[in-house]
């Protein structure tokens, strides 16, 4: 394995190529090469401080969710209210590993598919299977920019040293680019339930 550079860089941002500001977000970029990616493949893993519904309507979205949809607690349920179609989630029958898309507008919505109920706790094991299936859809679709919070870390309490390190290990060799958000301060999420 070949040690790649590491740069931070902190401080306010604006993108460039449409013209959109992330007004005020923080961004610490950070170049995730533990192993150096293939000639012409730029993936990267960016952290920002900020809202992850604030970020470019051109990245994709991903969070976790269980085989059952519930989406009661967590940013899981403010993804259930902002894009709703639970019914069209469950429709599409995955299992843990698997992931379920939505689609709305040019925007693919990725809900990784990590555990059979809500109650229960992924595995390391069935979170990167899921990651794996978003990278095939995102390769098949020309996906290359795709935003997250700390996937199963929060409700989940997955430890993000190790997450990271799975989605470095799934996504390395892409031209994909993972920008991971972080709210300044915590915040209490509302629970739903039916």
């Amino acid at each position: 394995m070949t040690q790649g550079p590491v740069a931070a860089v902190t401080g306010p941002i604006t993108f460039g190529e449409e013209g959109r500001s992330t007004k005020g977000i923080e961004i610490n970029k950070m170049a995730c090469s533990i192993d150096r990616p293939l000639e012409g493949n730029s993936f990267g893993i960016h952290y920002v401080t900020g809202d992850l519904f604030n970020c470019p309507e051109q990245d994709a979205l991903a969070h976790c969710i269980s085989e059952d949809c519930r989406m009661g607690a967590g940013i899981a349920v403010l993804f259930r209210k902002r894009f709703q179609s639970v019914t069209e989630l469950l429709n599409q029958k995955k299992k843990t590993g698997d992931v379920a898309v939505l689609k709305r507008k040019q925007r693919y919505i990725y809900y990784l598919i990590t555990k059979k109920k809500a109650y229960q706790k992924p595995t390391y094991d069935s979170l990167q299977s899921s990651l794996e299936a978003m990278k095939r859809h995102c390769l098949n679709n020309g996906v290359t920019r795709i935003s997250m919070p700390r996937i199963g870390c929060g409700l989940d309490k997955l430890n993000w040293s190790i997450v990271s390190a799975r989605i470095q290990e799934v996504f390395k060799g892409t031209n994909i680019e993972i920008t991971v958000y972080s709210l300044e301060t915590p915040t209490k999420f509302i629970s739903h339930t039916k």
